[in-house]
């Protein structure tokens, strides 16, 4: 096995590259979420539930019993 700067990424073929020589320029970072992101998901899944159990939930069996 190569040292991590031992082989440079340009003299091996791409096909043949072994990950830690691939990986060299890899740097992913993650984001953190805003506060004002999670509160407007917590408002619309909240929203989505109130809809569900006042308006969906009881005229669900009319609607499937008799259908328009």
């Amino acid at each position: 096995m190569s040292d991590y700067l031992d082989t440079a990424a340009e003299d091996v073929p791409v096909e043949q590259t072994p990950p830690d020589v691939e990986s060299r320029f890899h740097g992913y970072t993650g984001n953190a979420i805003p506060w004002y992101v999670r509160l407007i998901w917590l408002g619309f899944w909240v929203l989505a539930v109130v809809y569900t159990l006042k308006y969906l939930l009881p005229i669900l069996p009319i609607e499937i019993a008799d259908p328009p």
